[in-house]
């Protein structure tokens, strides 16, 4: 049997100025045979199909790939070019028996509230009704049940930090190899509880999520029948009107059984909604970055910095207020994203002395350039494989890089868009993590999974940005705020 892989990815967050062109996709994109000896053996979606493909000796019909990481709105000539090129692709394949499909599920553009949708709407109407669809979603999606119509069945990440990605992709290609043996009927129930909660506290770590989350596996395992539950905790800086929590539950043959999983756990989701959004371990940016700087005088392993708000790996906020106050404590600023500032420091030269305006240009929220001065300790290019839980053997290529060292503080300046979530930011560079005193990161959650148990402790820092922890602060207009915690009082 035949079985085409394609897959599309972007987070959009709605509110920056900056659209994620076909350009910025291309860097990542892959295509035809290519696209399975890139993914094969990695821990990521289409490096779960692949396995369970040729495990089960399925003929793979590799179409294309390309993600865009967590950026701005999609162009949307990037998402025609892309989605015209998956279905021109699935077409020129001729007889296919199934198709697997990967997308990111809160992808926006400036005129498409749901592109994810459409695209998996384009690929049905290519391969028509007969040919079975099953599609692989980030944890982060944003989906309703129109989703539903569209595909056979959908899976999600069950974690965050998403350590199960080459998991969830196998789970997807083993539900498709079954319905293509006739062994499993699949139907889905998705419900929406009416919540929203920011990236950070979204971690699947966190209690009382980690229990809502621990269920709907449990859900699934101890089924008499065939289930799978996917929760997600949706993306919530995507001004969409399907923002928020959903479940869906997978049953063979059994609507009942889906739906029966999909209330009970979004009525867990309900009646925490108030204890999801952990207010307490939030601190401000002055408070934040003192408490750091003294506790690291102390402290026997790097004291952690979240700038959570920062969106596309630029903001300033936290490095312009820990410059010149660090009192011989060694900070690390991993990945700051400015292509401009990168390119002058690779002129400049490995050894060289140099003084130079980075990050911040995203928006008038990022903070704006700051000055550094120092010592470049590198300027190249650098393209690796990722070493860490999340994504591991995945392709990384951070385009010309430089890293400055100002005496007590080390930046990295990459001109691509990528967040520092391993130790890689570091090892790549001949350096460790306990190398620094304090370490500051822009990841939501996903640098969980390495730096828990490398840090001493994890300051999160609330800064102007676009990703706020309090949602409640930005403009949404098509989300229903009117009905959705925590716009509401209760969901």
């Amino acid at each position: 049997m035949r079985i085409a892989i394609a897959g599309l990815s972007l987070e959009s967050v709605s509110f920056l100025p900056i659209e994620t062109t076909i350009e910025d996709f291309r860097r990542t994109e892959v295509a035809g045979a290519a696209l399975v000896e890139r993914y094969r053996g990695t821990n990521t979606v289409p490096g779960g199909f692949i396995d369970v493909c040729e495990r089960e000796g399925m003929e793979i019909a590799p179409i294309l790939r390309a993600e865009g990481g967590a950026a701005g709105p999609a162009a949307d000539d990037a998402f025609v070019h892309y989605s015209d090129r998956i279905c021109a692709g699935l077409t020129a394949a001729g007889t296919l028996d199934g198709v697997l499909l990967n997308l990111h599920g809160a992808m926006a553009t400036p005129t498409r509230l749901d592109p994810d949708r459409e695209l998996a709407e384009r690929v049905r109407a290519v391969i028509g009704r007969k040919v079975p669809l099953v599609v692989a979603l980030d944890y982060h999606a944003n989906i309703d049940a129109t989703l539903l119509q569209v595909a056979d069945a959908v899976f999600g990440y069950h974690y965050s930090p998403h350590v199960d990605m080459g998991e969830t992709g196998e789970r997807a290609a083993t539900c498709l190899v079954r319905m293509l043996r006739g062994e499993i009927r699949p139907v889905a129930v998705l419900l929406k509880p009416g919540v929203m909660v920011p990236s950070i506290f979204s971690a699947t770590g966190l209690a009382p999520l980690s229990g809502i989350v621990a269920e709907s596996i449990r859900m699934a395992k101890g089924s008499p029948r065939w289930l799978d539950v996917s929760v997600f905790a949706g993306f919530s800086y995507a001004d969409v009107p399907n923002c928020g929590f959903s479940v869906l539950a997978v049953a063979d043959g059994d609507e009942a059984l889906a739906r029966q999983a999909a209330t009970a756990l979004c009525d867990r989701i309900k009646a925490a909604c108030h204890a999801l959004m952990h207010r307490e371990l939030v601190h401000g940016l002055e408070e934040g970055v003192s408490l750091a700087l003294e506790k690291a005088r102390s402290a026997t392993k790097p004291m952690v910095i979240l700038e959570h708000a920062d969106r596309m790996n630029d903001s300033t906020h936290v490095l312009r207020a820990i410059l010149g106050r660090t009192n011989g404590v060694r900070v690390a600023v991993p990945y700051l994203w400015d292509p401009q500032g990168a390119e002058e420091i690779v002129r400049a030269g490995a050894g060289a002395t140099v003084k130079v305006a980075v990050g911040g240009r995203s928006s008038d929220r990022a903070g704006g350039p700051v000055t550094l001065e120092g010592k470049v300790l590198f300027a190249d290019g650098k393209t690796y494989r990722t070493s860490g839980p999340m994504g591991r053997g995945n392709h990384v290529d951070l385009g010309p890089t430089g890293v400055v060292d100002t005496g007590d503080v080390v930046v990295w300046v990459t001109s691509t868009q990528k967040t520092a979530i391993d130790e890689d930011c570091f090892l790549q560079f001949g350096m460790k993590a306990s190398d620094f005193g304090v370490i500051v990161l822009r990841s939501k959650t996903h640098f969980r999974a390495v730096y828990e148990p490398l840090a001493e402790e994890i300051l999160i820092v609330d800064t102007p940005d676009w990703g706020p922890a309090d949602l409640t602060t930005l403009p949404f207009r098509l989300v229903p705020t009117d009905r959705i915690f925590p716009f509401v009082d209760e969901a």
